[in-house]
C-alpha cells in the first residue's frame, strides 16, 4: 500500500510540475512579433550586457535594466548581448527572444 501511495504522489507532483510549466509558456502572436520586429528594426538600441543572467525563456531580468515600450503591445523590449529580448513587464520574464 506505501509503495502505491507513493507512486501516486510522485504523479501528481510530476502532474503539478508540468502545469506549471504550462502556465508559463506566453505565445506571442505572429502579428505583434512582426510589430515588434519592426519597432525595433527602426527604433535601434544598444545591446547591453547581463554578466551572470542567462537568456531564457523564463529568466527574470534584474530591476536595473530599462525595459523599452513598443506601441500598442503589451510587452517590453531590452536588447541583451545583440539579441532582442521580449520581457513581461510585470514579471520582467522573459517571454522570447528574436534572435
Amino acid at each position: 500500500m506505501k509503495m502505491r501511495l507513493s507512486t501516486v504522489a510522485a504523479g501528481f507532483l510530476l502532474l503539478a510540475g508540468v502545469g506549471d510549466a504550462a502556465a508559463q509558456d506566453v505565445i506571442i502572436a505572429p502579428e505583434q512579433e512582426t510589430v515588434i520586429r519592426e519597432y525595433v528594426e527602426k527604433q535601434p538600441l544598444a545591446s547591453v550586457e547581463l554578466p551572470g543572467v542567462e537568456l531564457n525563456i523564463g529568466s527574470t531580468l534584474p530591476d536595473t535594466v530599462e525595459l523599452h515600450e513598443v506601441p500598442d503591445v503589451e510587452y517590453r523590449y531590452v536588447v541583451v548581448d545583440n539579441q532582442t529580448v521580449i520581457v513581461d513587464p510585470g514579471t520582467r520574464k522573459i517571454v522570447k527572444i528574436i534572435r
